[in-house]
Formats: C-alpha cells, structure tokens, sequence
C-alpha cells in the first residue's frame, strides 16, 4: 500500500494535472506558418489508458495528426505535433483556472523541434515548460 502511494505522490510531480480535452479524431488549428490550417488527431505519444478508451490529449502532448486543410504536399501524410491551447478548462496549481478560445497545434519533427518559425496567437505556459524549444518561436505565453 505504501509503495502504491509513493508511485502515486512521485508520478503527481512531475507532469501537473491537466485535464484532457482533445479526444482522437478532434480536429484542431494548426497555428504555426508550414502551411498546414486544420489538422486532424489520430495519436497521442505515450498514452496508457484503459482498453477500449479514446485517448485524450492536454496542452503540452506530443500527438500524431494528419494535415486535413492546407498546402498539397503536407495533406494526408501522419506527422507530430504538440498541442498549444486547449478549449477545455484546467486548473493551475495556483488555483488560476486557464481557457483559451480554440484548439490549436505546432507542427513538429520526431525530435520536438517545431517546423514553423513563428506562431499566431498565444500559447500556454504549460507547453512551453515541457517543450522549452517552443519559446524562442511563440509571441505570448500565456
């Protein structure tokens, strides 16, 4: 029971409690300039859930997505990218409960490097605390 407990206090730590808001198959606003303008989510990276659930993605989860709206080379093709804004209200530690008014993603490489070079609108504190490379290409973190 105590070994339970301490997995629970340790895994607790490390990622804050964000609740999920884009389930597979949400279409979300790709906001970065490679091209892509709606994208689809058809994965999310290391998500471990109950059988027969629809896995959900937060702000700061690298997912897999198809390019639904766009330029031609990037349609259809399975790509990664890391979600940004979330319509879904979460909760900060501070008590600060954060919205934004869309869902959007950045597309990205294998490796979390973004493939655009700027981002419209703002992105939230949480994706940039995991991906710091997201800082040097977003205008406002919010």
């Amino acid at each position: 029971m105590a070994r339970r407990a301490a997995r629970r206090k340790k895994r607790k730590g490390v990622l804050p409690k964000i609740t999920p808001g884009l389930p597979v198959m949400a279409k979300v606003k790709c906001v970065d300039n490679t091209g892509a303008r709606v994208c689809q989510i058809i994965g999310v990276m290391g998500y471990k859930g109950r059988k027969a659930r629809l896995p959900a993605a937060r702000v700061g989860d690298m997912v897999s997505v198809v390019v639904k709206q766009g330029k031609y080379e990037l349609l259809h093709k399975p790509m990664k990218a890391i979600v940004v804004r979330q319509r879904r209200p979460y909760r900060r530690k501070s008590g600060q409960w954060i919205l934004f008014e869309d869902n959007a993603v950045i597309l990205v490489n294998d490796d979390g490097t973004p493939k655009g070079t700027e981002v419209k609108g703002p992105i939230a504190k949480e994706a940039v605390k995991r991906w710091e490379v997201l800082s040097s290409i977003s205008a406002t973190v919010v």
